[in-house]
């Protein structure tokens, strides 16, 4: 037996605890960059769950599953533009309760889904490939949520940063009298950078149903959504560094796991809180350096935009 065989299923476990997130926070990164924020990621992370979960056990189709799920986080992210970016409510308290909104929908959605058994999502298996010892499973034996999590940061990180598109988004974001001032519309940017978040809240609720744990229960994100939008922070608005942060969370909820399965003398309550006391322990220390939040954050974050009569 190898002196690897111990390593495989600890990274295979932390790449599936990591992906819901990467999708949650990198979708959050774009609402952000436009100048919003939305703190309705569990809700819609909980409903992108249910939808996905329902639809895979009603029709039997993953793709379905994964298009309704990015739809019913759109359509719930659509609700949080419609109250913030036209009518002009406070972006906070919105979000708070799209959360909660987001809870209560999910459960009455899928009560009648309870304990109904779903296949897991499928992996890749390319024969000679996935076979090599270590390397093997890790890179050639995913499902296909894994490798589109991945595209996906890479997509979102060429659109800012190399494509006019991206520049105008965070131009919205750093001024959108400015932009608005030039002839951009930041009302119709911003409905789609939040539109987006919400299909990226869905999907990685989607992977929490179909793959990570293939059954749908109530609360199942678990407060993952929180942990999604204090990534932003930790990679400051950096999509590279939402996957770095994405996957270090990841590997401290596995650490519980692993650290439960070890029988070590800490009640379990404890173990459980170790993602979201470090995610507090990280938001403490960056939080100590205002200069580079204030740098790296859009400057028009959470602030109503008021267009000219």
């Amino acid at each position: 037996m190898s002196g690897f065989d111990w390593l495989v299923p600890v990274i295979l476990t932390v790449i599936t605890a990591a992906t819901p997130l990467v999708f949650a926070a990198i979708g959050e990164l774009v609402t952000e960059k436009s100048g919003v924020l939305n703190l309705g990621v569990e809700g819609m992370m909980l409903v992108g769950a249910v939808a996905a979960f329902a639809t895979a056990t009603v029709t039997g189709s993953y793709i379905l599953a994964i298009f309704a799920a990015a739809a019913a986080g759109a359509v719930l992210a659509l609700l949080f533009g419609i109250l913030t970016l036209s009518l002009m409510a406070n972006q906070v308290a919105t979000g708070l309760a799209l959360t909660l909104f987001g809870v209560g929908l999910s459960a009455l959605a899928g009560q009648d889904f309870v304990g109904e058994p779903v296949k897991a999502l499928a992996k890749l298996n390319i024969e000679g490939l996935t076979d090599i010892p270590v390397i093997g499973p890790i890179l050639f034996g995913q499902d296909p949520l894994v490798y589109l999590s991945f595209v996906l940061v890479a997509l979102v990180s060429w659109f800012l940063y190399k494509t006019k598109a991206g520049l105008v988004l965070r131009a919205v974001g750093d001024s959108h009298d400015a932009a608005h001032s030039i002839g951009y519309s930041v009302i119709g940017i911003r409905y789609l950078a939040v539109l987006f978040g919400g299909a990226m809240s869905g999907i990685g609720g989607a992977y929490l149903s179909l793959a990570y744990t293939p059954m749908w229960a109530e609360n199942m994100t678990a407060g993952r959504g929180w942990i999604a939008l204090a990534l932003i922070v930790f990679a400051t608005w950096k999509p590279g560094l939402v996957l770095i942060g994405a996957y270090m969370f990841g590997g401290i909820t596995i650490l519980q796991l692993h650290a439960q399965a070890a029988g070590l003398a800490i009640p379990s309550q404890v173990l459980s809180m170790l993602p979201y006391l470090a995610t507090v322990i990280v938001l403490v220390l960056i939080s100590k350096d205002e200069s580079r939040i204030r740098k790296h954050a859009p400057a028009c974050i959470g602030k109503i935009f008021h267009p000219a009569a």
